[in-house]
């Protein structure tokens, strides 16, 4: 039987059988491969002295509460990283709600009002890198100066000597490079949400497209890419040439994912995409004209079905 992971809230009160865990404590945006390796040793941990264990991160992000106007920049929205915190097997998942009043609590006044007195923690695991409280003044040792039991770990680093970190995988997928992203990952990234109503303008060309809105997922690198989509309420994949971006022969003012699968014929409106970028072929461009657009949208399709062809076995 599946594991189901409880989430609560910071005010919510917490049930007897999850007080004197050990807890993980981070933003955990993107869920990498340094995440998972923090949360595996808080596992064995936990599961040496008989304790649950849980993960308390931050919701919305705080950059998101810091600086609001800026382009959006999370590898995982809330809902893909419930998804993935919950695939680590913890017991539980606190999400603090981050506020700009909440953001003025002392590191000491965290410790106190929120970890030992709400929560009872009994063990807390974070990165060494990690701060928090006013001004990020709160570390390992301040938490050791209020009496907590805690490890700090040097987040894993790979092959390279480089440390797993969520700011190289943005700047990975910032670039389009996809490949890369998913190596610190661990996992393969997808983009998620409702196909909406877009202007039929592909359907009017021979192709047409589900398109989907990023939200306040990273916006990566404008262009046309092989991707692989799974419809809500199915389990396969399929292939498809998917364009992200603002399309520059019509100017979109939003930037928009359209994906067109091959092969596929049907209405998926409503229904949630799950769209995973596989390969950037080509930046996006401006064409003379429509028919110049049609001949090179041929030409996609027809590379990247070839593309895939051995990644979905086609």
């Amino acid at each position: 039987m599946k594991k189901i992971m409880k989430i609560v809230t910071h005010t919510q009160p917490i049930p007897d059988s999850l007080r004197g865990a050990v807890l993980v404590i981070g933003n955990f945006d993107g869920m990498h491969k340094g995440h998972r390796a923090l949360i595996t040793q808080a596992l064995s941990f936990a599961h040496k002295h008989a304790l649950p264990v849980g993960i308390l991160t931050f919701e919305p992000h705080p950059r998101q509460v810091f600086q609001p106007h800026d382009v959006s920049f999370r590898i995982t929205p809330r809902g893909l990283k419930r998804e993935k915190i919950a695939e680590t097997g913890v017991d539980f998942l606190i999400e603090i709600d981050f506020t700009r009043d909440f953001a003025q609590k002392s590191a000491e006044a965290f410790i106190t009002d929120i970890l030992i007195q709400h929560i009872g923690v009994d063990h807390i695991f974070i990165g060494q890198d990690f701060r928090f409280g006013q001004n990020r003044t709160g570390s390992s040792e301040t938490l050791r100066a209020q009496g907590v039991n805690v490890t700090s770990i040097d987040i894993l680093k790979d092959e390279h000597a480089q440390k797993y970190s969520a700011s190289q995988v943005r700047s990975y997928l910032r670039r389009g490079m996809i490949t890369q992203a998913n190596e610190i990952l661990g996992w393969e990234w997808d983009i998620r949400g409702s196909v909406i109503h877009g202007d039929k303008r592909g359907r009017t060309l021979g192709y047409p497209t589900a398109n989907v809105l990023l939200g306040d997922t990273i916006h990566p690198a404008f262009g046309v890419y092989a991707t692989t989509v799974q419809i809500e309420g199915e389990t396969q994949w399929r292939p498809a040439a998917t364009n992200i971006g603002i399309r520059p022969m019509f100017e979109t003012k939003e930037a928009l994912v359209e994906a067109h699968i091959l092969d596929f014929d049907g209405d998926l409106y409503g229904q949630t995409l799950h769209i995973c970028p596989v390969q950037k072929i080509r930046d996006e461009a401006r064409f003379n004209s429509l028919e110049d657009l049609v001949v090179q949208i041929e030409k996609d399709c027809v590379y990247i079905r070839e593309c895939l062809s051995s990644y979905l076995s086609l």
